[in-house]
């Protein structure tokens, strides 16, 4: 019996080609995890292969510097109101803008629009565009807004909170920004690029810069999960 047990453990420690795990139903060793189909060695019961929903949740585990511990609700340019947990199992592009700019933020869209360009991962990548003007900024002139900029397909995210949120997450971010006029905000320029878990991962900073650097951290993040 103690030979027989080695065995199955050594040849459970070798990866099938397939990918798939199996786990004993009745958890006899617990969690433990095995790369062949086969029999519990304990209980002789049949492995089950492990979900892919299974593999994701554990892939997205919320650490203490993720985003997702921010509790603050927003409006998306689809009336919905959410939470940035929500968001939770995609890459997120996120930028902070105000949609009546006519000076940096046209150019900060641009940017977004030709990194998204540049992803051949659709499904697994979201943008995220967040207002610093939430007063004027409604979920109707962001959708506008969507559409006019050929921004409105489901890879983008539109958002508007309060007042306290977008500063939170602004502070969260390093964004800073100021209201100068009615109808006039001067802020910083920065894209930043956050893994499945809601972990800042790479920010680029500046306007129509050369964003090779931040394609490739996307492309990294979307490896890793």
């Amino acid at each position: 019996m103690v030979l027989f047990s080695a065995f199955v453990s050594c040849k459970n420690t070798k990866a099938n080609k397939e990918g798939i795990t199996y786990q004993c139903p009745m958890k006899c060793e617990g969690n433990k995890i095995f790369t062949e189909k086969g029999t519990c060695p304990l209980c002789k019961m049949d492995l089950e292969p492990l979900s892919n929903k299974t593999k994701k949740e554990e892939s997205t585990k919320v650490s203490e510097e993720s985003i997702f511990n921010l509790s603050s609700k927003w409006n998306t340019e689809e009336g919905k109101t959410i939470e940035l947990k929500d968001l939770k199992g995609k890459t997120l592009v996120m930028v902070m803008i105000y949609t009546s700019c006519k000076a940096a933020c046209p150019r900060l869209v641009a940017d977004m629009r030709n990194i998204e360009k540049q992803i051949t991962n659709k499904k697994d990548v979201q943008y995220v565009i967040v207002s610093i003007d939430p007063k004027t900024d409604t979920p109707e002139k962001l959708k506008a807004f969507a559409k006019e900029n050929f921004m409105d397909g489901e890879q983008w995210t539109f958002l508007q909170g309060t007042p306290s949120s977008v500063r939170e997450f602004a502070n969260v971010l390093a964004v800073r920004y100021k209201q100068i006029s009615p109808i006039d905000f001067s802020h910083s320029n920065i894209i930043s690029v956050f893994n499945p878990q809601g972990e800042l991962v790479h920010q680029q900073e500046g306007l129509g810069v050369d964003n090779k650097e931040t394609i490739t951290k996307i492309n990294e993040t979307l490896k890793k999960n």
